[in-house]
């Protein structure tokens, strides 16, 4: 167990001034004790840089530009979805089919025209991370796998930098700071990698909307003291929220003494188990050849398993009539089985875990056992439009 670490410095020194504008702006900073002129003028200088403008993201970035720090740096290669705006509140219905980068920018703008705005409309990867952490003080980590945390860690430390790591599933978060010149990092954490599926991601498990904002602001509020020198930083400690609950709890966290320093940047898809390479084909059906099939085993001419191997919220939201559910993670543990004597055809939403579970069971020895190519996404699409998609 290690003790908070208090006294750590400044992490950026103070802009020579504020305006006019900047000094009505910021007022109510400016009269806290403790707080004042001076934190504000090192908010001004700093350079935060946030990874992914998403749910954890959205939070973040509006809190940063509402405090007045100068220069906000934006990571993220996708675009708004409307299956985003229950959480991601940085963007609008205006914003669906928009780069995330781009419209949270505008958002930020309208926010707060005094903060200068980076865009970087990239996925972040061992080859360009290093460049980019480069520019900035402080990272703010609001990913949702654990091959880009891992990266992100590993920059960071290779360029002396602090992040601020959060994370949200369902209706549980965590957040912590992490720093390996002056203490714990995210692999004294996590040094191993999670299975893979082990953990499902918010697209697969959900999140209830306002926990992003609950763990967004502490993630800012930590980027605030760090950069201000206010405080006590959550660097050695891991904060666990229960939204159900309305808990906080607390988990020491500190450094492995043994510990190799890193000094390169690694395949985080291999790390984590994930495939390196584009998976190999497996055999499968289009869901215009399932429609067929459905038909022909309504008629009793054709008899075999449509298996939905998605979770049961998604299942709930909708489904192929005569599917079964029996999720991935069930199948890939043995909790559920599948008959290898019958013809079986697995979809989930738009065909990756169904992959998986075709190539987990052919290599079980069941060769009777089907992909549906771009899951339900495609089926509603092409066979039941007036079903919903999430």
């Amino acid at each position: 167990m290690s003790s908070p670490v208090a006294g750590l410095d400044p992490l950026v020194a103070p802009h020579a001034d504020l305006s006019r504008e900047e000094t009505e702006r910021y007022s109510r900073h400016l009269i806290i004790p403790g707080f004042g002129l001076t934190a504000q003028q090192r908010l001004k200088n700093a350079r935060v840089l946030v990874i992914g403008a998403g749910g954890l993201g959205s939070p973040a970035l509006l809190y940063l530009a509402a405090a007045g720090v100068g220069t906000i740096g934006i990571v993220d290669d996708d675009v708004v979805d409307v299956s985003n705006l229950q959480r991601q509140i940085i963007h609008g219905v205006s914003n669906v089919g928009q780069p995330k980068a781009q419209s949270a920018a505008e958002s930020i703008a309208e926010l707060n025209p005094l903060v200068t705005v980076q865009q970087h409309v990239v996925r972040l990867d061992n080859s360009n991370a290093l460049q980019i952490f480069a520019e900035y003080d402080l990272i703010l980590d609001g990913t949702d796998n654990f091959a880009t945390r891992y990266l992100v860690n590993d920059a960071a430390e290779i360029l002396g930098k602090p992040y601020v790591w959060g994370s949200i599933l369902r209706f549980d978060g965590q957040v912590s700071v992490f720093w390996a010149q002056h203490g714990p990092s995210y692999r004294d954490l996590y040094p191993d990698a999670p299975p893979p599926g082990a953990v499902p991601s918010c697209a697969e498990g959900g999140v209830l909307g306002v926990l992003c904002a609950q763990i967004g602001s502490v993630m800012v509020n930590e980027a605030i003291k760090l950069i201000t020198g206010t405080g006590v930083s959550l660097l050695g400690r891991v904060l666990i929220f229960d939204a159900l609950e309305m808990t906080w709890r607390e988990v020491r966290v500190r450094r492995d003494p043994d510990a190799a320093p890193v000094t390169e940047l690694i395949d985080y898809q291999a790390f984590c188990g994930l495939p390196t390479e584009k998976a190999p084909d497996v055999p499968s059906v289009s869901v215009m050849e399932l429609e067929t099939l459905l038909r022909e085993r309504g008629s009793g001419s054709r008899d075999f398993d449509l298996i939905d191997v998605r979770e049961p919220g998604e299942y709930e939201i909708v489904s192929i009539d005569g599917a079964t559910l029996m999720p991935r993670n069930a199948i890939l543990s043995g909790e559920q089985t599948v008959s290898p004597d019958r013809d079986v055809y697995v979809h989930c939403k738009a065909g990756s875990r169904s992959a998986d579970v075709v190539q987990h069971l052919r290599a079980e020895g069941h060769s009777r056992v089907y992909n549906v190519d771009g899951g339900i996404l495609a089926w509603v699409k092409q066979i039941e439009p007036d079903k919903p998609v999430y």
